[in-house]
């Protein structure tokens, strides 16, 4: 641990730039310092944890010496490639930083991040603060040199620094240089875990990182240009994108643990395994904006993931499709701004949320409305996920709030309606026998009918949160898209404006469901997702304007490269909880599209 490094406070969550190669990913703050990086895998041991663990859990720091101020950072336009420009004394001097991305075919390893200095108007005086400490118990390094790198390995583990020009770098100790207009220094970080370790040359690191920019160029060129707010649909697609884990086409809900939804407090969870319920939302917004590979890759992901527990569909699974491992803590790691536990795993792998069958067959319903034919063996997993839902839709379960407690919730139920609908709409196409078909149109009928009976609240006139309560539900703002009551129906328009005045949080913001009602001690910030789930309703129900307006406040809420946690502090306006979040940037991009398609012919761009 380096002086500095200890001496540094943890910088707002907000604040933090993600770069990625889509098989993992860093956290990297304004002052050039990677505090957060997980090899070779987003949920395996990090090897730089200081985000969550303190300045004994390690960190890369590239920056100035002295801390100057920001003048600029950005992502390069439509790429994954990150731009930090601090003024230093008479100087100015930039961090240019990313991951490669395509590494097939080639002989490179897996992960490899890429960082350059160069200064402009002066010489700048910097450091390279280079501390790796693996896993749990902050392990230090073996270290030797090879071929002018510096390597690091802790068995089946090795990394190596390199760097032009080459510079005496040492594991815990800061590195002083001096860099000159003209002369940049560029390291290169190898990662290899049980492989060969593979020193590139940070020239040719360079000409590599320049190449993947241009494949991300070419990938955000084919969306469509004509897109309300394209430059912010365009940057959450890209995060989508690099938070999905390329070997197996899974995304992951985000890339860390355990930041907090209520700082100092214990609501600190385990986000790097996937959702079905976000990658299905994902991928609706991935066809949506013509890119069927990522929706196709998924669905794929979905069907060997599944398979062992079909026909029930898990909450929650890992990369590789596997268990989640139980809940544990982590003795010792002080937590972001003293948030503990810090928790590894995650218990609601072992729930029942009826509410993810609906999603997962919604999103293949759109996968078929897109012209796209479900193959033999992924439809009669759909076809076994409805047979699920038919049967067991009556039974209580956790919800998509994941809450302890199972209860008759309205959401859920009203996700079980569209399973069997959208199930009913693929089996247009697709084969069926009369049986199912009936058995499903059937229950998908009693669901409705009992959803009208036992979640509407007449004296309220809004659908609310459990059969007999008078709570709220800001998953309810699903309804006008489901087609389950008619959009225009005054009950759907007089939830969504109860949603609206009794859950808000202030401006835009809106908590997910009155706070406290969650049965776990301290609170919680607004759910990002539900205000453009807000946005998402507003437009689909002919309210455009005020879509609009609403979207527009809210691209005022992201971090400062347009990046978006799960939650927000709404005195403060700080970014809370694991970050950045994948439901967020799907609801944002749904949203933009609802608004695209809202029935009225006002112009709007972005």
């Amino acid at each position: 641990m380096t002086d500095a490094a200890a001496l540094r406070p943890p910088a707002p969550i907000s604040d933090y730039g993600l770069i990625s190669d889509t098989r993992t990913a860093a956290l990297v703050a304004s002052d050039g310092a990677i505090d957060w990086l997980c090899v070779p895998r987003f949920d395996a041991e990090p090897l730089f944890g200081r985000l969550v663990g303190g300045a004994d859990a390690g960190t890369f720091r590239v920056g100035p010496v002295r801390p100057g101020p920001v003048v600029e950072r950005r992502y390069r336009q439509e790429t994954a490639t990150l731009e930090t420009t601090w003024a230093v004394g008479g100087g100015r001097l930039t961090l240019t930083e990313g991951m490669v991305a395509e590494v097939s075919g080639r002989l490179l390893p897996a992960t490899m991040i890429v960082r350059r200095l160069s200064a402009e108007e002066a010489a700048v005086d910097a450091v390279v603060e280079f501390d790796p400490r693996l896993g749990v118990r902050h392990r230090r390094p073996r270290v030797h040199h090879r071929r002018k790198a510096l390597v690091c390995d802790w068995g089946s583990l090795a990394v190596s620094l390199g760097s032009t020009p080459e510079l005496a770098i040492e594991p815990g100790r800061p590195t002083s240089i001096t860099v000159s207009p003209g002369r940049p220094v560029t390291l290169v970080l190898a990662v290899a875990h049980r492989e060969p370790l593979i020193h590139v040359d940070p020239a040719a690191a360079w000409d590599l990182l320049s190449e993947d920019e241009n494949r991300w160029r070419d990938w955000a060129a084919e969306i469509d240009e004509s897109l309300p707010f394209r430059e912010h649909v365009v940057r959450s697609l890209l995060t989508l994108r690099l938070l999905t884990y390329s070997p197996s086409q899974a995304p992951v809900a985000a890339p860390t643990t355990s930041l907090p939804e209520d700082p100092g407090g214990i609501r600190n969870w385990d986000y790097r395994y996937v959702w079905p319920r976000d990658a299905s939302i994902g991928v609706s917004a991935f066809l949506a904006v013509g890119k069927p590979e990522e929706a196709h890759g998924f669905l794929a992901w979905l069907l060997h993931a599944s398979r062992l527990q079909r026909p029930r569909l898990p909450a929650l699974l890992t990369l590789h499709g596997r268990r989640v491992p139980a809940e544990w803590e982590l003795p010792g790691w002080p937590g972001y701004l003293g948030s503990v536990p810090v928790r590894i795993g995650n218990g609601a792998a072992n729930q029942h949320q009826l509410d993810v069958y609906g999603w997962v067959i919604d999103a293949a319903w759109a996968f078929a409305q897109a012209g796209q034919l479900l193959y033999s063996e992924t439809w009669r997993a759909v076809r076994g996920f409805a047979d699920v839902v038919a049967r067991c839709w009556q039974e209580p379960d956790a919800g998509i709030w994941e809450v302890r407690e199972p209860a008759q919730h309205v959401h859920s139920k009203v996700m079980g309606w569209l399973a069997l609908d959208r199930a009913l709409r693929i089996a247009d196409t697709h084969p069926l026998s009369d049986r199912q078909r009936r058995s499903w149109t059937t229950t998908r009928d009693k669901i409705a009918a009992e959803v009208l009976r036992q979640g509407f609240d007449p004296t309220s006139g809004c659908y609310v949160r459990n059969y007999g309560s008078q709570d709220l539900d800001a998953a309810m703002l699903v309804l006008p898209l489901l087609d389950m009551d008619s959009i225009e129906s005054p009950r759907v328009q007089g939830t969504i404006d109860a949603i609206r005045d009794r859950l808000s949080a202030g401006g835009p913001l809106l908590y997910r469901y009155s706070p406290g009602r969650d049965g776990l001690p301290g609170t919680e910030g607004a759910f990002l997702p539900c205000s453009f789930w807000l946005v998402q309703a507003l437009a689909r129900s002919g309210r455009r304007l005020e879509a609009v307006e609403l979207f527009q406040t809210m691209l005022e809420y992201a971090s400062p490269l347009g990046l978006y946690a799960e939650e927000m502090d709404p005195a403060t306006g700080a970014h809370l909880g694991n970050y950045p979040q994948t439901l967020t940037h799907a609801a944002l991009v749904q949203a933009a599209l609802a608004i695209r398609d809202a029935p009225t012919s006002d112009p709007v761009s972005g």
